[in-house]
Parts: C-alpha cells; sequence; structure tokens
C-alpha cells in the first residue's frame, strides 16, 4: 500500500473528506441493515441506471438528473467502501487542503456525477445501476496530481518478513493506475464488474479543475502566510 508524506504545514482546516467518509459508511450500514428488497429497491432508485438515464432524453424528468449524485454514496460491499475511503482520504485530505473545502467538495460531487455520466453514456442499454463513489475519487486523484506534480508518496513494500517504506514520486503511481484504467476499458466492464470510462472520465474532470483553479489555490496561500 501507499500512504501520503506530507511536505507542508498543514495550513487549512479540512472538514470535508471527514464528513464525506461518515457519509459513505454510514449509507453503506443502513443498506446493510436493509432488508434484500428494499436493499435492491435502492440501489435501482438511486442509483445511476443507464437504460433510464439516456431514454428519451428523460434525464431532466422525474429526478433523474440527481441519481448521478446519489450514487456516490450508495457501494456494493466492504471491498468496494474500503477501497474508496482509502483512497479518498490518502488524497482527498491534501487535496481539500490546497482547494479549500467548498472547492473540494465542488470536486467531489460534481467530478463525480460527471465521472457517473461517462459511464452511463458508454452502457447506454445496461440496467444494471451504477453506484459507488469512484468516479469520484478518480477526480481527486487527477486534482491531487496536478495540483502536487512533483509530491511523493511513502510505498511500503513487503519483503519476506519485512517491509521496506520508500518514496516514489506521486505523478509516477497515479500514471500507472491511469493507465491501467485506460487498458481496462478494453476489457469492458464485464472485467470485475467495474465502469472504468467513469474512472477516467472523473480523474480528466479532477486535472482540469485542478488546473483551472490554480490561481485560486495560490491567492489561498498567499493569504496564509
Amino acid at each position: 500500500m501507499f500512504v501520503d508524506v506530507p511536505h507542508r504545514k498543514h495550513l487549512h482546516p479540512r472538514w470535508v473528506t471527514p464528513v464525506l467518509v461518515v457519509a459513505c459508511v454510514a449509507c453503506f450500514l443502513w443498506l446493510m441493515l436493509a432488508p434484500l428488497p428494499a436493499r435492491y429497491a435502492v440501489l435501482g432508485s438511486w442509483g445511476t441506471v443507464p437504460a433510464h438515464l439516456f431514454e428519451h432524453g428523460q434525464i431532466l424528468q422525474r429526478g433523474l438528473w440527481l441519481r448521478p449524485f446519489t450514487s456516490l454514496f450508495i457501494h456494493a460491499d466492504w471491498m468496494h467502501l474500503v477501497g474508496n475511503m482509502l483512497f479518498l482520504v490518502i488524497f482527498g485530505l491534501p487535496a481539500e487542503r490546497a482547494l479549500g473545502s467548498g472547492r473540494f467538495l465542488f470536486l467531489f460531487l460534481v467530478g463525480g456525477a460527471f465521472a457517473n455520466l461517462v459511464g452511463a453514456w458508454t452502457l447506454a442499454s445496461q440496467l444494471r445501476p451504477i453506484i459507488g463513489c469512484s468516479g469520484a475519487v478518480s477526480a481527486t486523484l487527477g486534482a491531487y496530481l496536478a495540483l502536487f506534480p512533483r509530491a511523493k508518496l511513502g510505498l511500503v513494500l513487503p519483503l519476506g518478513l519485512y517491509f521496506e517504506f520508500i518514496r516514489v514520486p506521486a505523478a509516477l503511481l497515479i500514471g500507472m493506475w491511469a493507465l491501467l484504467q485506460l487498458l481496462f476499458t478494453w476489457a469492458g466492464p464485464g472485467f470485475g464488474a467495474v465502469v472504468w470510462w467513469a474512472h477516467l472520465g472523473g480523474f480528466g474532470f479532477g486535472v482540469v479543475f485542478a488546473l483551472v483553479s490554480r490561481g485560486a489555490v495560490a491567492r489561498r496561500f498567499r493569504r496564509s502566510y
């Protein structure tokens, strides 16, 4: 696994990332405690169902435009949830510190919804709902890369009975991750039941959003000193 290696003092309070983690965990526990029929009803009603979203322009009808947002807080199982929350904490906290809580919340919600729309567009005939905040986390990864292109991550390598901690450029690890997402798109959504195009859409959104926000980020840090 890898962890963030901070390179400067924390200058701004960060509350959006913890709130998002709590919200995702709370939604997951609520769903797990619900009866199975109710759980499936929530997945169908609040997940992003591609076939419903683009059928006869209905995205603006019956509240369907909300689904790409609400589906961000629904996860299929513990592995799905824990993986997303781990990446959200590692990359979300420094991204929120740089962007500010308001911009980071916009990045998560709008970037995640955009990622879900990209995924739904590539699977326009599918009735299986797209759920989870993987697209939003991918947007966070893209923003982190654009904001901290020279940052390093601590990589923990298991070497037999011992663990070795090394520092690796974040751009290298995130670049490898992005390349894997691109390669997996060729295998299709059936490879691990993951909507890989949603990851790429979110990642691209995060990069562009962070680049556009760099002026505001610079002003925030100047006011902090």
